[in-house]
């Protein structure tokens, strides 16, 4: 599947990074880093941007607010083969918190928001642009919208001068068919704007939904090392590599680091798929119930688990 548009986005320290509070050590970052540049990743998103008036420095690693001095403190002097990203999430970012581009070693923010707020995402992304950065609109839990709600959204960033913008699978809740209709939505719906994907693994399908997305169309392509991310984690990244044949990609510097680095870490800090965030999934949930049932003691009675999240689940 080779098609020289599509631009890979890794987001393992980000999206890996609500697994242990971003608690990652230097060397840890650094050797991720290196990694993807030397695979031919074309984004790393090394956390959010994050204002310490809504999170607590004590909780948080410092990937939740990447900072300048940590971000350079990381790259140090290795040769920038790829872009670097952060995102944003509307409600717990002010604006003056993000600098100039020039001033910065960031090259993107990606802007994440809820259909009932993409006005304020807009707002944000227009603001960022002025400063000088490349721009993304994430438009997360889109499976628990009503439609005429996501067409509102949608006519709103049509208009808007966000030149991209993510379906986002929050709840790993989509199966081929709703990739297909959501993919064909907002293509008619955002003409001229480039379009990409995000999928969470509760069922499994993260990797099958990227692939059904890039079959649509979809360009901008998220993954995570060894599947690593919230819960269930994202599609795989070496999965993802293996199937673009594109040549610029080595997959051979993420199979390494995912032996040194991330098999330890897994057999320390459960991510990927399990069964109560399976049942999160099925039953389109936020997996906050699954996350909570994993860090127990133990696990939970789950056809009780089962029974307790759908009673509590509005029909459709």
């Amino acid at each position: 599947m080779f098609r020289p548009q599509i631009k890979v986005l890794d987001c393992t320290i980000r999206d890996g990074g609500l697994i242990n509070h971003w608690q990652f050590s230097d060397e840890f970052v650094r050797k991720v880093f290196i990694a993807l540049s030397r695979a031919g990743v074309d984004y790393m998103e090394i956390g959010y941007k994050s204002s310490e008036k809504y999170f607590c420095r004590k909780e948080n690693g410092a990937w939740k607010f990447c900072t300048e001095e940590d971000i350079k403190r990381i790259i140090g002097g290795a040769e920038m083969n790829m872009k670097l990203s952060a995102m944003a999430d509307i409600g717990r970012i002010e604006a003056e918190d993000i600098l100039p581009k020039s001033e910065s070693v960031l090259d993107m923010i990606r802007v994440a928001c809820y259909a009932k707020e993409v006005d304020k995402g807009i707002s944000l992304a227009h603001q960022c642009m002025d400063k000088g950065y490349e721009v993304t609109i994430n438009l997360m839990a889109v499976s628990k919208v009503l439609e005429s709600e996501l067409d509102e959204a949608l006519n709103d960033l049509s208009k808007s001068n966000v030149p991209v913008v993510y379906l986002v699978d929050s709840f790993g809740a989509m199966y081929s068919e709703q990739i297909h209709f959501l993919a064909k939505k907002y293509s008619e719906a955002l003409p001229g704007k480039d379009l990409g994907i995000h999928a969470h693994n509760n069922q499994q399908l993260a990797f099958s939904n990227t692939v059904d997305a890039i079959i649509c169309g979809i360009n901008r392509i998220d993954a995570t090392i060894y599947g690593m991310g919230r819960g269930a984690g994202n599609c795989p990244l070496e999965l993802l590599l293996s199937f673009l044949k594109n040549p610029k990609f080595d997959i051979r510097p993420i199979i390494e680091i995912i032996q040194e680095l991330f098999i330890p870490m897994k057999a320390k800090m459960e991510w990927g798929y399990h069964i109560p965030y399976m049942i999160t999934g099925i039953l389109n949930e936020h997996p906050r119930s699954g996350m909570k049932a994993m860090a127990a003691e133990t696990l939970p009675d789950l056809g009780q688990f089962y029974d307790d999240l759908k009673d509590n689940t509005p029909l459709d």
